[in-house]
């Protein structure tokens, strides 16, 4: 089974080809991406509009970018799998609409995904595929969460931000720092240069006793330690940026180390674009090593929103038999969707 994924959620285009065999795990074919960071960089953020009309523009070439190094054509995709939500609006009815008309001319099936569970799934496109049952820490742009995952559909939720989200620390602390779009690898570039411990910084609720984050009082700190900084600020922003990933990721580990303990299993998944940084990835590495802890992350080109994972997703679903794509090609989008509420369907 030949299943093509486009994912459109907010500021990048991404189209794949996978392919489903039996109950093996499935393969990747193709895939191709449009980032539009160069866009939005005039204006410090995603501006939704723009993005809904670039992905317009860029969803069929890639498409046809895909079947090209495939070796395929339309005909031969057998499922068209979209990014159904969360996510901008806009931008998601760019997506789903492309899917469906697509679908309704070849008269072949499509399926809608949640986002989130493409990236949390998207470590089974790796050359060290996990299995199940792991921990996973999802860490991608506005969500943080840990879910117990035993199989495709059945996550339970452990914990997950009440405010800010990781990736928005990283980001919102990047402007404070007057580090431009995007925030949180310009961060982590700046933060190699610095010492890490040179700022005493909050890790909040670090020892809540519970599995939830909570960053905004982070942000909050880097704002007042700048500002206390005045004219000294830009020879002490590398040594701020190192201090303030230290205090994001330390609680990233050790919340991570919390619900291993808890459920007491022996594999961790860490998936998002957050999941990109050297700093989080060494530690987790470090610290899972000592307890004998298998980690696995996906690739690095593969951790930022992409259409491998959507189409990945799409396949697993179906190989388990948690889904079954249709014909009815009325789409509807959910820019709010909680990963929980999948509940095995």
């Amino acid at each position: 089974m030949l299943i093509l994924g486009i994912e459109s959620s907010c500021d990048e285009t991404g189209v794949a080809l996978v392919q489903s065999a039996g109950s093996g795990v499935p393969l990747l074919r193709a895939h191709a991406l449009h980032s539009q960071i160069e866009m939005h960089q005039a204006y410090g953020g995603v501006v939704p509009e723009l993005a809904s009309r670039d992905h317009i523009r860029r969803v069929l070439p890639l498409t046809r970018a895909v079947l090209e190094q495939s070796g395929s054509t339309l005909p031969d995709v057998d499922v068209v799998a979209y990014t159904r939500g969360p996510g901008l609006a806009g931008a998601l009815l760019v997506g789903s609409g492309v899917a469906c008309a697509l679908g309704a001319a070849l008269n072949k099936p499509v399926l809608g995904i949640h986002h989130l569970e493409g990236h949390l799934l998207s470590p089974f496109l790796s050359a060290d595929p996990p299995q199940f049952p792991f921990v996973a820490l999802l860490v991608s742009g506005g969500h943080t969460q840990l879910m117990r995952v035993d199989g495709v559909g059945r996550y339970t939720l452990l914990g997950e931000s009440i405010d800010d989200a990781a990736g928005e620390a990283f980001d919102k602390s990047a402007k404070l720092l007057g580090l431009g779009y995007p925030g949180g690898p310009a961060l982590a570039r700046l933060a190699e240069q610095g010492n890490p411990v040179a700022f005493k910084l909050p890790r909040p609720l670090l020892h809540s006793g519970n599995l939830d984050f909570s960053f905004s009082g982070l942000k909050t700190a880097v704002l007042t330690q700048a500002k206390k900084l005045g004219d000294e600020l830009d020879a002490r922003k590398a040594d701020l940026a190192a201090s303030t990933q230290a205090a994001i990721v330390e609680v990233l580990v050790k919340k991570s180390l919390s619900a291993l303990n808890q459920t007491g299993l022996q594999r961790l998944v860490v998936a998002g674009g957050v999941g990109a940084n050297r700093s989080l990835r060494e530690q987790l590495n470090a610290a899972c090593g000592q307890r004998r802890v298998r980690v696995h992350y996906p690739e690095l080109d593969l951790c930022t929103d992409n259409g491998a994972m959507i189409a990945m997703a799409a396949a697993m679903r179906l190989q388990a038999g948690v889904e079954q794509s249709h014909r009815n090609y009325a789409f509807d989008v959910k820019p709010r969707w909680p990963l929980q509420s999948l509940d095995g369907h």
